[in-house]
């Protein structure tokens, strides 16, 4: 049986959303856009490989320890506006991170996808990016549940410095 959560709060959001365009959302600068622009060091922006045309940047609020996302450098919104170029380099640099993660952390799954448009949950709805999430056993545990809270076990320049220095030291088959 499925409870009913109340979140009247919720429609007050929504009619704030009423009248947004997808087009909205590429006249904003995105995150990833201001942080390109800002030429702040890889190091202190948790950029862990830049390729030409994409790169992979730990999640600032992680689901878990290694959540990365794999960005074109090019703000667009969805898979058809990337071109064959990008496309390629998107997807090989998703199984080469996919790698990493496997190589540095051994989880016992990943979850792999992309929210495209704030519907389908895209807080980042004006810049394609794919998250990668290394899954493990019981990583989702009672204080999400209990306490809306996630426990992240180790601080983001750590997995950084591993995930960069794991992605040098590993070659692709």
């Amino acid at each position: 049986m499925i409870d009913a959560l109340w979140t009247g709060w919720r429609s007050q959001y929504l009619a704030g959303l009423v009248g947004q365009t997808p087009e909205d959302a590429l006249d904003q600068v995105s995150v990833f856009t201001q942080i390109l622009k800002a030429n702040i060091p890889d190091e202190d922006c948790f950029i862990v490989h830049r390729g030409e045309l994409v790169f992979v940047i730990l999640n600032a609020f992680p689901y878990t320890v290694g959540h990365l996302l794999v960005v074109p450098y090019r703000q667009v919104n969805d898979l058809s506006s990337l071109s064959a170029k990008e496309s390629l380099e998107l997807w090989a640099t998703v199984t080469r991170a996919s790698e990493v993660l496997d190589a540095e952390y051994e989880p016992q799954g990943l979850n792999i996808g992309l929210n495209i448009g704030r519907p389908a949950g895209g807080s980042v709805a004006g810049h394609l990016h794919v998250h990668i999430v290394p899954r493990t056993f019981g990583d989702a545990n009672f204080m999400a549940v209990t306490a809306n809270a996630k426990t992240i076990s180790e601080p983001l320049n750590v997995t950084a410095q591993r995930i960069r220095q794991c992605w040098l030291d590993t070659t692709m088959p």
